[in-house]
């Protein structure tokens, strides 16, 4: 479905960020994974190596590219090589997170470090406008493109962190807003909201029910979808849900079931 594409996934060492790389391999695409992680060996598990290796083992192609994603050098760097060696970028899933590793959900902010701001806002929010800035300009020559920003409920209700909240209502405006200049062009900019992911991390979890999750390649097939279809500028400036994208493309999860559906939707958009 999308041979010859080239496709750039940010955070893609483990959990819904290899979940899309996988699937984007897997449809034909070329595909870009940055990181922190370059090595096996971190507590959650997962790295870039071996998100390369298992799409390789499929049959397909991935780059990976070491990139802090707090860290504009490295950005300009990543985009610099995209560019000098593909000549065309068709998809980026802005899916890099940075996640305080003391954050409880059940601790209220003021009793939180203030560099919690700085961690969730920079690599999230700030981060995927970045990617978003480099991707329009090899995006706009060839008139055609699409933009994912991985986002969640937490635009409409409160998880993990007051500014976890406040990241993704950001998220989600940003999509919003920058889709209207980006339509011009033939590029759509989708913010996408998987449910409860079986991450590397949900699954270290108490009192989370495993059969309820969605796979991370389930939100990687909603990418596909949407990369896939001629029509995505009906989605663009909207935030959707892995489930409603399932409904509406007819895909199901990896075991062929269809997760179940999130209560949270998003606000309709104007």
């Amino acid at each position: 479905m999308l041979t010859g594409t080239v496709a750039l996934v940010t955070g893609a060492s483990r959990g819904v960020g290899k979940g899309c790389a996988l699937a984007l391999a897997a449809a034909g695409s070329t595909v870009y994974v940055t990181g922190r992680t370059v090595h096996d060996g971190g507590e959650l598990g997962g790295s870039l190596d071996a998100t390369v290796a298992d799409i390789e083992r499929e049959g397909g192609r991935a780059v990976a590219v070491r990139c802090d994603h707090a860290v504009d050098a490295d950005v300009d760097a990543l985009f610099a090589q995209i560019g000098r060696d593909e000549g065309h970028l068709e998809v980026v899933v802005n899916n890099a997170f940075r996640v305080p590793e003391h954050m409880d959900p059940k601790v209220p902010f003021w009793e939180t470090p203030v560099s919690d701001w700085d961690a969730m806002i920079d690599v999230g929010t700030r981060s995927a406008y970045v990617a978003a800035h480099h991707a329009a300009r090899l995006m706009v020559p060839a008139s055609r493109g699409l933009i994912v920003n991985v986002s969640s409920a937490g635009a409409v209700r409160y998880f993990h962190h007051l500014v976890y909240g406040i990241g993704k209502v950001a998220l989600d405006r940003f999509t919003k807003d920058a889709a209207r200049p980006l339509a011009a062009h033939g590029i759509a900019m989708v913010s996408l909201w998987p449910y409860i992911v079986s991450t590397e991390r949900v699954q270290q979890m108490v009192g989370v029910d495993l059969p309820d999750t969605e796979s991370p390649r389930f939100v990687g097939r909603g990418v596909v979808a949407l990369a896939s279809d001629p029509d995505v500028m009906r989605w663009t400036g909207r935030a959707v849900t892995t489930h409603a994208l399932a409904r509406a493309y007819e895909f199901t999860d990896t075991d062929g079931r269809l997760p179940p559906e999130q209560p949270w939707r998003p606000p309709a958009s104007p």
